[in-house]
């Protein structure tokens, strides 16, 4: 079975949004085992959107609308998708009053224009998960395109992808027969390019593609690390889930610990794990990046139980005063590890992570840009590790949270 993904929006076009929707679902249907060969974008004009859909369905045997259900003049993709069927749009006084009740659970009056979201093609049912109050829509085709589909998605990420998960995914997956559990597990990992990934696992990928137990796919993710995706299909979950466990451990058993999660996981999420576990507390310095590392960590829910804080002194001088260091170049090993040991004597922790560099565009004391100290403390042993970073501003600062993050773990690990 095939199915596409439109995305509808003349702001996806002129790039004033990115579309990780299509990305989104495209990576969901194959999970699934549903091929999708094609994906595009469309304007919010009812004559090309008519035209794609028309497409769309001369090659597929399913259409995904993502886009074009909210309440506004340019919202129209009820209508296309009407047209194409070749019937009206009739009000559902049901998902008038759910719409009503969303708005009174707020305290606000529903404004009249809403009342266009309750607007159903004839013979379409609505999507059985409906967070927001724009309904989906599931749309059998007859005809020329007899025994196909649409199902139309907002554009809003959490609302599509509920409606994905529970009403679109499994009706797809039961249209076309497929009665095999497909299940994925991802390996985070950092410190190793794609090639340099993909070459210590060549042998491994060979010997799946000959046995079938599984498939391994490569996603770079910038800073994020890359992504090693494991796929296995089988005819229970049981089955499914130990061949998931079984090339996992042959993954990691190559590669090292330079996977440092699975799935969800995080590098800060991960790292505030293994402290929790030992019973330590952790404390940042943070120059150049600012605070994106304290950032990151409170984005966790439950690190106050490790996480003791951050100073962020930019200026040499509030190093100084604020961490006690010395009176030494402010991008060097002697400033990081003097901010290290400062901030977890000043705030009492275990462990400690301090980073100082320059971000740029410009050299400062003669240090070219991308030039960082990441300095980590453990229960007062500490190192300083030099990164040469050749990015733009933002990813200097980004990767070497990733990369001071990582350091404390893995050191961590080793002790």
């Amino acid at each position: 079975m095939k199915c596409e993904v439109v995305a509808v929006g003349t702001e996806l076009l002129l790039g004033q949004i990115v579309d990780t929707n299509s990305s989104w679902i495209g990576e969901q249907l194959a999970l699934v085992g549903i091929d999708s060969h094609h994906q595009t974008k469309v304007g919010d004009n009812h004559d090309r959107m008519v035209a794609v859909l028309e497409l769309g369905l001369s090659r597929s045997d399913a259409v995904i609308v993502c886009g074009g259900l909210g309440p506004t003049q340019d919202d129209i993709t009820r209508e296309a998708i009407a047209d194409v069927m070749g019937v009206e749009l009739v009000r559902d006084e049901a998902i008038v009053e759910r719409i009503r009740a969303m708005f009174g659970s707020r305290g606000r009056d529903m404004p009249q224009n809403n009342l266009r979201q309750a607007d159903i093609p004839v013979g379409a049912t609505v999507n059985p998960a409906m967070p927001g109050t724009a309904p989906g829509l599931i749309c059998p085709l007859l005809g020329d395109h007899d025994g196909k589909i649409i199902y139309a998605v907002p554009g809003v990420p959490w609302e599509m992808k509920q409606m994905m998960t529970e009403g679109i995914l499994p009706d797809l997956q039961a249209r076309a027969g497929i009665t095999s559990v497909i299940k994925s597990r991802t390996l985070r990992t950092w410190g190793k390019s794609e090639s340099g990934l993909a070459e210590e696992l060549d042998d491994e990928i060979n010997r799946l593609d000959e046995s079938g137990e599984a498939t391994i796919a490569f996603l770079a993710s910038g800073w994020e690390g890359l992504k090693v995706r494991i796929t296995a299909k089988a005819d229970s979950e049981d089955e499914v889930e130990a061949a998931l466990v079984a090339e996992e451990a042959r993954v990691r058993e190559i590669v090292g610990d330079i996977v440092f999660g699975v799935d969800d996981d995080t590098m800060e999420s991960v790292l505030l794990q293994i402290l929790r576990e030992r019973g330590l507390t952790l404390g940042l310095a943070e120059s150049l990046t600012g605070g994106l590392i304290g950032s990151r960590i409170t984005g966790i829910p439950g690190c106050s139980d490790v996480f003791r804080g951050a100073i962020v002194p930019y200026d040499r001088e509030f190093k100084v005063k604020l961490l006690g260091t010395p009176d030494v170049p402010a991008v060097s090993e002697e400033m990081a590890i003097a901010m290290v040991e400062g901030v977890c004597r000043t705030l009492n922790a275990d462990c400690g992570i301090a980073v100082t560099g320059v971000a740029g565009p410009e050299p400062h004391e003669g240090n070219e840009p991308g030039t960082v100290w990441a300095a980590i403390s453990i229960q007062g042993r500490t190192e300083a590790v030099l990164l040469n970073l050749p990015f733009d501003r933002e990813r200097i600062r980004q990767f070497t949270c990733i990369a001071a993050l990582n350091l404390l773990r893995t050191r961590l690990l080793a002790s």
